[in-house]
């Protein structure tokens, strides 16, 4: 859907206006009274597509509707007025839809931000948000957001993938596909590593689907994202402050509360802020078969990234490091390629620590193009997983 001519926008502006002031629902009766106040002459397919614009503008996601119910879409990200895209798993992809100006896309941000009970103006221009299907809000008004106000909107997995799926579509070779079953039986602690937008949260979605049906999985999220197909799992969400400063419940606050709810498998959906603290301290005191997400580059970023989080939340870099030895055994990671194409398990790679105290992760076995070659941790890795 194009952006509407300058005349027909300001048309629709006024019309919007004069029914706001009526406090009248846009109806074809109503826009065409007010049109004829205007002294518009318009035919019935101009009445109608007034009509539609405004109702798109008061419900849902309006012109971005359509695009969140295509199939495989995870994002929708609009940059300003003239600049809307998707990811279908293929990359980000422009599409035919753009608002008539800034003020449209500011007036869409806030009326979402609104749904999910939470400020967005000039005094507060920025929101992040779940909304009431699960979709994860992020917006930032102009003009502190260039070339406009933008809104990013995450889709939550409309199904759970298993293991055996992702290895028909390509994610995963047979061999991989072997290695993280018999990781997942094991109960040894682990992370997915990767970028944004990579694909951990549907990989490791699938890595709990295959836990056995008996075992309690208590899943820790910053926003619900994590779907998977168990019949026993408990989520805990966060929820930021009001618009008062009041009732924050942070990630850190809710494995607190889930170490005391008898989980057989603790799950914080990505690792990134002062929880790495109990979650390392839950996983060496007995919690066997944690795991969660984290943000990173490789598995050899790993243990930089679990020390810069642990440093930046009062724990001593030796600590870190010591409790990231004794408390997690194998990172997982999953990558997409620069150009596109399917996100895939790119390494799988065990943790050890060396005679420096500091921790590394070494390969255990990489896949390229549905080859593999197995790294200097393939015999530890074996021993970890029999």
């Amino acid at each position: 859907m194009s952006a509407p001519s300058q005349r027909e926008t300001s048309v629709v502006e006024r019309v919007r206006r004069r029914l706001s002031a009526e406090a009248s629902e846009p109806t074809a009766l109503t826009v065409a009274d007010a049109l004829r106040a205007e002294q518009q002459v318009a035919g019935s397919s101009t009445v109608l597509r007034v009509v539609d614009q405004l109702r798109s503008e008061s419900r849902g996601a309006g012109l971005l509707d359509p695009l969140l119910a295509m199939p495989d879409v995870t994002d929708v990200l609009v940059n300003g007025p003239g600049l809307v895209v998707v990811d279908r798993g293929r990359g980000l992809e422009r599409v035919p839809v753009s608002f008539a100006d800034d003020e449209a896309v500011r007036r869409l941000a806030q009326r979402l931000a609104a749904q999910a009970g939470r400020r967005l103006d000039d005094a507060s221009p920025w929101v992040d948000a779940r909304l009431r299907d699960g979709t994860r809000l992020r917006a930032v008004l102009s003009p502190i957001a260039r070339p406009g106000t933008v809104i990013s909107l995450r889709v939550p997995p409309r199904r759970s993938f298993s293991l055996a799926q992702l290895r028909d579509v390509g994610s995963l070779t047979s061999e991989g596909h072997d290695v993280l079953c018999s990781l997942v039986a094991s109960r040894v602690a682990f992370v997915v590593s990767g970028g944004t937008g990579s694909g951990k949260t549907t990989l490791l979605s699938a890595l709990l689907s295959s836990v056995a049906p008996d075992e309690r999985i208590v899943v820790v999220e910053d926003a619900t994202e994590l779907r998977p197909d168990h019949p026993h799992v408990v989520g805990l969400e966060a929820r930021p402050a009001n618009v008062e400063g009041a009732g924050q419940v942070t990630v850190r606050d809710l494995v607190r509360q889930a170490l005391r709810m008898r989980p057989d498998r603790l799950v914080v959906g990505e690792v990134r802020g002062a929880e790495v603290v109990d979650l390392l301290a839950a996983l060496n005191t007995g919690h066997e078969g944690g795991c969660g997400t984290v943000h990173a580059n490789s598995t050899a970023d790993v243990p930089a990234r679990f020390e810069a989080l642990g440093v930046a939340a009062g724990l001593p870099r030796a600590a870190v490091h010591s409790q990231l030895a004794a408390g997690i055994r194998v990172v997982v990671h999953v990558g997409r390629p620069a150009r596109g194409g399917h996100r895939a398990v790119e390494q799988v790679a065990v943790v050890e620590r060396g005679t420096d105290g500091i921790v590394a992760c070494v390969p255990a076995v990489t896949y390229d193009h549905g080859a593999s070659e197995r790294g200097p941790g393939w015999g530890r890795l074996t021993e970890v997983v029999r």
